[in-house]
């Protein structure tokens, strides 16, 4: 019988039954997934160097025809993968059956003077930061392609076109494969960059697509940084200072001398690694050591403290980061004030496959297996630590088992390096956080505090706005020296500039940037996790104190056609204004989050012991253009899921310095019996931004940001009592005086 170390994936998926003997949980039909086309391949990384066929930078095509696109962009179930092909076969005019995607070269990147760009796939970015230069590069191998064979004809180009991978020359009706030609086409020099297509020309883009990479993940076959298995490969476990900026004092490595596969101890700074000939003995002698840390003054600190200060902070002086009209003058002359706090703790990224990387360090070479968002920022890091020159880092991209903004930091890879480094290892070494390690020495969300004041007119209209806010600093977490005006973007998303109303006359937000030892960073929808939270919660308390309708109240706030769509469809799926049973209660929720409007209607059911079920989410989006409808529903979906753990259950307690949750036992996830009935839909605008572009819109995180507030507005609904706080799970329904 086979070792569980010589079991796939894909074995599991394949083979894998109930404990009950049941039918297997996966069914793979011999042929069936190399039959689907296009596809996106299991090993997701390509090659370093120009291949044959190869028309530019972004496309190869072959002798059959069957075409290659390179993505610049991580894949980490967002459909990025997907979508970015789908721009290129749209300016390419190839046969989208015959399209394969590998992700793009970070070394050629490096090589070749940023090809592809930036390739950071953060901040919703995927899509709406790089179609401009996706279908330049689409079009630019079309035009090449349409040049060659007007060359080989003899012909004026005008006189020839490509479609579904042929090139027609019209007056004669000859044609030309792609593959007859694509080595011709990659020796034209065009004397001027074609132009790209308008949404209003498309003609794959903007369709319903499956997405590339199901068979490959359906199967087990897709390879994540964790799969990663070279010759000769050892493994990693390491345990950093449970409190963060802490330093290793010793380690007594008694317990674990002459253990089976051991390699060595390898101490740092901060941390301490095992090296073995596997993970899981590298991981039980890790817990073996007995390690002495210093944690320093922070190891006296905890929540409560921590809740305390952001709270008493709110009396401290503020910098100014809105200030629209007077709303101080506003509120002191109203007669109609209305008044309330709102908190949020640190939250933890959670991904589904732990933080890892895999490298192989040689005198001249350094080549990297893991998944990233920032791949080739995190190339340049590893030069940096290595001494070697960054084209001499060789990055494999590849699947990423979630990402969520962790991923982008590249801790993971500079733990590894290091420790081949300290250990002189020149065999490949998979470093791998354990769970524990992942959750407790993760950069999580920060923790925030807000008051909020609105002054209602006599005819129940919103005067003045004033808001002020203490939260964490995502840019001195990473530098101390950042944000020297006191101001972070990241701070402000959801209560500063990216709001979805234009018509409150009177405007004020105020912040102030508190950071404790706690490191904090980016957070699936960053600054509107916390912030729509709190201004949409508010925002109903408004509507309720104005006596209007919540979603009527919200029309009266703006203009925009955008936030008006997302909130007439709102309206319709969810049938707004319809009576519910007794013990149910509805809430809307809008934000203006990365680049795009969303929305959500959530339904509750309450019983008479305070417990709250989440029955039903109604969500939609103005993303003005999408490439793929599939995979932006399938995004707001996801994104609704992941909102409401965090509002339900999430939370990171600090004790004694150290982060307590360690593992999804005490980190609870959203589990199948909570979810609610989500219904996706788009409110697309088609709008175009101040240069008279197709405007494009992000999906990933503004499909978060919404949830919690709809959630708490949906509760108050029920039961007249408001939720200013969160996780829920703190909150005793039954002991909260109704409002």
């Amino acid at each position: 019988m086979a070792g569980t170390a010589d079991l796939s994936r894909r074995q599991f998926v394949v083979t894998g039954t109930t404990l009950a003997g049941g039918m297997a949980l996966g069914l793979v039909v011999p042929g069936a997934a190399q039959a689907a086309s296009p596809e996106m391949g299991a090993q997701y990384w390509g090659g370093d160097a120009a291949g044959l066929g190869e028309v530019n930078a972004w496309v190869l095509i072959n002798p059959d025809d069957s075409v290659v696109l390179r993505c610049p962009m991580a894949e980490m179930g967002q459909g990025t993968g997907s979508g970015l092909p789908m721009l290129l076969a749209e300016e390419l005019e190839c046969d989208w059956k015959k399209v394969k995607v590998e992700f793009a070269s970070v070394n050629r990147n490096i090589r070749e003077n940023n090809v592809y760009r930036d390739m950071l796939t953060v901040g919703s970015r995927g899509i709406r930061s790089t179609y401009e230069y996706v279908q330049q590069g689409g079009a630019s191998a079309r035009a090449r392609l349409v040049a060659a064979a007007a060359a080989r004809w003899d012909v004026p180009v005008e006189q020839c076109e490509a479609a579904k991978g042929v090139v027609h020359h019209k007056p004669s009706g000859r044609s030309l494969r792609f593959g007859q030609i694509a080595s011709d086409a990659a020796k034209i020099t065009l004397a001027a960059e074609p132009g790209i297509k308008p949404p209003s020309q498309f003609k794959l883009a903007g369709t319903r697509q499956p997405r590339l990479d199901s068979a490959v993940k359906s199967d087990g076959s897709a390879k994540f940084g964790i799969d990663t298995r070279e010759a000769g490969q050892l493994f990693a476990s390491i345990m950093s200072c449970p409190v963060p900026g802490g330093r290793l004092v010793s380690v007594d490595e008694s317990a674990i001398a002459g253990r089976r596969g051991i390699k060595q101890v390898v101490k740092l700074d901060d941390a301490v690694a095992v090296v073995a000939d596997n993970y899981w003995r590298a991981n039980e002698a890790l817990k073996a050591l007995k390690i002495s840390w210093d944690g320093g003054a922070a190891a006296g600190t905890d929540s409560l403290q921590f809740a305390q200060a952001y709270r008493d902070a709110l009396d401290q002086p503020m910098v100014t980061a809105r200030n629209d009209g007077d709303a101080k003058d506003v509120l002191a002359k109203s007669s109609h004030v209305v008044e309330a706090v709102y908190e949020t703790p640190l939250l933890a990224h959670a991904t589904m496959e732990p933080c890892n990387a895999t490298v192989h360090l040689r005198p001249d070479r350094l080549d990297i297996w893991m998944g990233s968002q920032s791949a080739l920022a995190n190339a340049r890091m590893a030069a940096q630590l290595t001494g070697l020159q960054p084209e001499q880092v060789y990055f494999h991209q590849a699947f990423l088992g979630g990402g969520f903004g962790r991923r982008s930091n590249g801790d993971e890879l500079r733990h590894a390096i290091l420790i081949a480094k300290a250990g002189k290892i020149d065999q490949p070494l998979q470093l791998l956080w354990s769970r524990e390690q992942d959750m407790r020495a993760d950069r999580f969300r920060p923790q925030s505090a807000v008051r909020m004041k609105g002054a209602i007119s006599a005819d129940g209209k919103l005067e003045a706005l004033h808001i002020e806010s203490v939260c964490g600093s995502i840019q001195r977490s990473a530098n101390p020296a950042a944000a020297k005006d006191g101001l972070d973007n990241t701070a402000l998303e959801g209560i500063g500039p990216s709001v979805p109303y234009n018509r409150v006359p009177n405007w004020y937000t105020g912040l102030l940037l508190k950071n404790t030892h706690i490191p904090v960073s980016y957070w699936r929808s960053v600054g509107g996790s916390q912030n729509t939270f709190y201004l949409e919660s508010f925002v109903d308390e408004l509507a309720h104190a104005a006596g209007k309708d919540p979603l009527e109240f919200r029309r009266g706030l703006t203009d925009r056609a955008d936030a008006l769509s997302v909130l007439n469809k709102l309206a319709e799926m969810s049938n707004w204004g319809s009576k519910l049973p007794k013990g149910s209660g509805r809430g809307i929720s809008l934000a203006d989050n990365h680049g795009a409007i969303g929305g959500h209607v959530a339904e509750v059911t309450v019983d008479d012991k305070g417990t709250v079920r989440v029955t039903r989410v109604f969500a939609a989006t103005d993303a003005y253009h999408v490439v793929n409808p599939n995979l932006v529903e399938a995004q707001i979906e996801g994104g609704v899921i992941f909102g409401l753990t965090a509002m339900l259950y999430g939370e990171i307690n600090i004790k004694n310095g150290a982060a307590q949750e360690s593992n999804f036992d005490t980190y609870r996830m959203v589990r199948l019996a909570d979810a609610p009935d989500v219904k996706a839909a788009l409110a697309l605008t088609g709008a175009m931004d101040e240069k008279g572009k197709p405007k494009w819109g992000g999906v990933g995180e503004c499909s978060v940001a919404p949830i919690a507030a709809a959630v708490a507005n949906a509760i108050f609904d029920a039961t007249g009592k408001r939720i200013r706080a969160l996780p829920f799970k703190n909150v005793k329904l039954t002991e909260l005086t109704r409002l």
